[in-house]
């Protein structure tokens, strides 16, 4: 399974969003923190906003922060809200699976069940968990003025020099 690019930037913006809580964020800071295109932010902010994990501030001091504490968003209602509308596989839309085997094939059933066992492991993960006591992400995610710290590639180290 791999995750489409839009749940992938939903994750770094909510991520990003938690470790500069009390903060209005704007998209281009976090294109450049995440490696993202703005132009693909700007489509999973307008999600995250219009399903409640976001608030966006419009005008010249507009930006976004989380619409609630980071222990409150589970991890698995984010990537349902992403990936929950695309169907897994095709016999799994049955508006458009052309599948000749659907009728005898067991397939189905048991990715069925491996999804909702993918799902089930990520509600027991909340964005709380993915940050809090993170210092490497926060190192990499925490707006300081443009001092931002630096994962260096030997050993995980946080590097503060600019």
């Amino acid at each position: 399974m791999r995750l489409t690019t839009r749940s992938n930037l939903a994750m770094r913006v909510l991520m990003f969003c938690a470790v500069n809580p009390g903060q209005i964020v704007r998209k281009h800071e976090i294109a450049v923190a995440c490696n993202a295109s703005e132009n693909h932010l700007a489509q999973v902010v307008n999600t995250l906003a219009q399903t409640g994990f976001i608030k966006t501030h419009r005008g010249r001091s507009g930006g976004l922060e989380l619409a609630r504490a980071p222990a409150k968003i589970g991890v698995g209602d984010v990537l349902r809200s992403f990936e929950g509308i695309l169907p897994f596989a095709e016999c799994f839309d049955a508006d458009t699976n052309t599948c000749p085997l659907s009728q005898a094939c067991l397939l189905r059933e048991a990715l069925m069940d491996a999804l909702e066992a993918f799902y089930t492991s990520l509600d027991r993960k909340t964005l709380a968990n993915l940050v809090e006591d993170n210092a490497a992400l926060e190192a990499i995610l925490h707006m300081d003025g443009g001092k931002r710290g630096r994962i260096c590639a030997a050993g995980g180290k946080v590097n503060t020099a600019s």
